[in-house]
């Protein structure tokens, strides 16, 4: 029985589950999730794969991303030895050309301790077909020793950790959850927060039908809501991710608790704003979340002022927020090019190419944002302002 199969059965059983539990089976599920089957990483101009990540993009991404890192290493009293981490490190290529470009400095490399932080088996063996057997693996970062300063790295993590979803309704808000339509296929319905004390259950939303388990539904928790619901409009949908936050706090006490500094790096909102942002993506297309169940990759957006803001709440300065194109143009990427392009002039197009991808404002340029968590003490490049 397919994974869409079983969800659709114990739904029929137990009643709608949240967007959460659905985000998490979809990829996470060990017979049918993606990235315990299938996880399928493209290259630049969509060949192959499901989705590309800067990495791929581009060598300058990681080598560029690896000076930084020597830079703040050093900043930190030059640690040895110090935990070298990668959250999410897809196939190993950034990590890949981060040593590359890291061959400046043989003391950063003689003094790190490397470890990739994965959860998928198949992404494993891609990971250690490309770097061998120097670094060691964890499926969460508490597995990761602590007892030493950290530098950790997570590109297109974040979004990979799921959000609930309110909608703005005239009665107040609703969560949004997964039922059954009328049809018996899986549809989108809402759960009002704090339902009247009789009829209950969950109503169709987005022309989705009925549940199929219309039982009465418990009040859902609140405390994730933005704090002033009626600035918002009916229909409007926000999303909060208690998982992301929680990460950022578990990063934050390392940090404080070790020393060091961790950059996060992904797709999201770099301010408080309503909107769906869940996609599934297959073969680098947008294809319907609810009928893919396990065969595409769920993302939302990475909410970093809820991330920055539970950093601080641990004790680690963060931020300021960058788009990637201001980080990438700050570390130096126009020289990097220019001396790619000199070396190897019949690339100078594809180069360019690349650039635009990495930096252009319809691009990943704008869309995609970049936090620094560090230390009390630490004032890493670029992040000088961090409070």
């Amino acid at each position: 029985m397919s994974l869409l199969e079983r969800l659709k059965a114990q739904i029929a059983h137990d009643g709608p589950i949240g967007v959460p539990e659905f985000f998490t089976r979809c990829l996470h599920d060990p017979r049918d999730g993606y990235y315990a089957t299938r996880p399928a990483l493209g290259g630049l101009g969509g060949a192959g794969g499901d989705f590309i990540t800067a990495p791929l993009v581009s060598q300058m991404f990681g080598e560029l991303i690896g000076l930084w890192a020597i830079e703040t290493w050093t900043r930190m009293g030059r640690p040895a030895p110090f935990r070298l981490v990668e959250m999410g490190p897809g196939d190993g290529t950034l990590m890949s050309d981060l040593l590359r470009a890291a061959r400046v400095a043989p003391d950063f490399l003689e003094a790190a301790d490397l470890w990739l932080v994965e959860v998928s088996e198949p992404l494993k063996a891609k990971q250690a077909q490309r770097l061998g057997d120097r670094p060691r693996w964890a499926s969460r970062l508490g597995q990761v020793p602590a007892g030493a300063p950290m530098l950790l790295v997570a590109n297109e993590l974040l979004d990979c950790l799921p959000a609930r979803q309110f909608v703005r309704t005239k009665d107040g808000w609703a969560e949004r959850v997964i039922g059954l339509g009328a049809d018996g296929e899986l549809a989108f319905g809402l759960r009002p927060l704090n339902p009247p004390p009789r009829g209950g259950g969950v109503r169709a939303a987005d022309g989705g039908g009925s549940s199929a388990a219309l039982a009465p539904s418990p009040s859902g928790p609140a405390d994730h809501l933005p704090p002033r619901g009626e600035d918002f409009p009916v229909g409007a949908v926000v999303e909060t991710s208690p998982a992301q936050a929680a990460l950022a706090s578990d990063i934050a006490h390392r940090l404080v608790t070790d020393g060091g500094a961790a950059l996060l790096i992904d797709y999201g909102r770099a301010q408080p704003e309503a909107g769906d942002t869940l996609q599934a993506v297959q073969n680098h297309q947008k294809v319907d979340p609810l009928k893919t169940a396990g065969l595409a990759d769920l993302t939302v957006w990475a909410d970093f002022p809820s991330v920055v803001a539970a950093a601080r709440e641990t004790g680690a300065k963060a931020g300021p927020i960058l788009t990637q194109g201001q980080f990438l143009l700050a570390l130096g990427i126009l020289d990097r090019a220019e001396a790619l392009a000199a070396r190897q002039p019949e690339k100078t197009d594809q180069i360019g190419r690349q650039l635009d991808r990495l930096l252009g404002e319809a691009q990943m340029g704008a869309l995609f944002k970049v936090a620094c968590l560090c230390a009390p003490d630490l004032s890493p490049p670029l992040f000088e302002d961090a409070t």
